[in-house]
């Protein structure tokens, strides 16, 4: 396949110092079928299987090396094995496993550590793509003196890359760090002061400034390059000076503003908590408790007029001993004085709850109807005699009296 055309294939010749007239360089012959792409796909869609085999039979032979990744040619001729390796591997057995598997001319290529993690791929602690992968193609030996003229701390776990080998951007900088560390003392790393002795800890180039430390102290003093040489031409001559002369340094960061904090206890109250407590607290007495927090006049459930929310129902009797069961409203059906006639009112309603029913007459009996079918908004308060019905007291006086004047 074609990646790039144009100038840009003249540099990347020049730059892997390919000769742009050597017989090696392939010709183009033609633009690709559709054939040709279908082929090329089937054996890119074949690499996968290759590898998983070819580890396998290099683990049969006990081969000291790792298979990293299998090219097939577009045509399925040929195919490269790209391997890792510490020291030299006679795979001339294994050479010959693999043609007579695959049926393809092999080639084996040893790479690096960096030309695996290159092809692997991956995200690097900067958060950005790997460079060996994106575009970096000339790796470059990596040692400790890189981080140690930046002023980093050795720590393998921090300075190594996927790899597992020096990151490779510690060479980005590394020049601009050599440039600066030109203008700085070389010998400056012990100063002879009247005391005792000043150690040279760090350098920041950007400030210009050496920081020393004594054994007497855990502070660190940051002194001028104009004064580091001073002291040691002082320290040639056999003088000690008696004090470093450091300097202040003031940092450009905005002070943090600690936040302020106001006692507000007892100032806040958690209404929903202490509902919830009070309803648990509720639930904990028991549904039967007397004495419970609910709403007045709560309506009577359907069914017999037994014991009701909203109160205990009250039984009265007037002049001849006459039964009266109160409930929110009363039907009344008022006879003249003398003329004995029955008062008739309603019994146990359904959803509506007891009524009351008074008899005025002399003499008058009470009956109770049957259940009516519809509904009364009245307040219920049941009856005490249990459930079911209404129950009348007898009456306290056996001679019912007539008229109550």
């Amino acid at each position: 396949m074609v990646n790039i055309t144009g100038e840009l294939v003249r540099l990347q010749m020049k730059k892997r110092r390919v000769d742009e007239k050597s017989p090696d360089i392939k010709k183009v012959l033609r633009r690709a079928t559709e054939s040709d792409i279908a082929k090329m796909l089937e054996a890119k869609a074949r690499e996968a299987q290759v590898l998983i085999r070819s580890r396998a039979m290099a683990r049969q032979l006990k081969l000291d090396l790792k298979m990293a990744e299998v090219e097939v040619q577009a045509d399925s001729r040929k195919a490269t094995f790209f391997y890792i390796a510490d020291d030299r591997v006679d795979f001339r057995e294994l050479i010959k496993l693999y043609a007579g598997e695959f049926k393809v001319k092999v080639e084996m290529r040893q790479i690096g550590a960096r030309q695996e993690a290159g092809k692997v791929g991956g995200i690097g602690s900067c958060g950005r793509e790997l460079c060996c992968s994106s575009w970096l193609t000339d790796f470059k030996s990596v040692n400790t003196n890189a981080a140690r003229y930046q002023n980093l701390s050795i720590n393998q776990t921090k300075l190594s890359g996927q790899c597992g080998r020096l990151k490779c951007c510690l060479n980005y900088e590394l020049d601009t760090y050599m440039d600066a560390l030109q203008f700085f003392p070389e010998d400056a790393d012990m100063l002879e002061m009247e005391k005792s002795r000043a150690f040279l800890v760090k350098k920041d180039i950007f400030r210009n400034l050496m920081w020393y430390t004594m054994p007497d102290s855990n502070k660190q003093y940051p002194l001028t390059i104009e004064r580091v040489k001073k002291i040691k031409d002082l320290n040639k001559q056999g003088v000690r000076p008696s004090d470093l002369e450091p300097v202040e340094v003031v940092s450009n960061k905005p002070k943090e503003i600690e936040p302020t904090y106001a006692d507000v206890v007892g100032q806040i109250s958690l209404k929903s908590l202490e509902k919830t407590s009070r309803k648990r607290r509720d639930q904990e007495r028991g549904p039967n408790q007397p004495g419970r927090n609910r709403p007045e006049g709560s309506r009577g459930q359907g069914g017999g007029g037994g014991q009701q929310s909203g109160g205990q129902g009250k039984n009265r009797q007037q002049g001849g001993g006459n039964q009266q069961n109160r409930g929110g409203q009363p039907n009344r059906s008022q006879n003249p004085v003398g003329g004995g006639a029955n008062q008739q009112a309603g019994g146990n309603q359904q959803g509506g709850g007891n009524q009351q029913n008074r008899s005025q007459g002399p003499g008058g009996n009470q009956r109770n109807n049957p259940n009516k079918q519809g509904q009364n908004n009245n307040r219920n308060r049941p009856n005490r005699g249990g459930q079911g019905g209404q129950q009348q007291r007898p009456n306290q006086n056996p001679g019912n009296s007539g008229d109550k004047k």
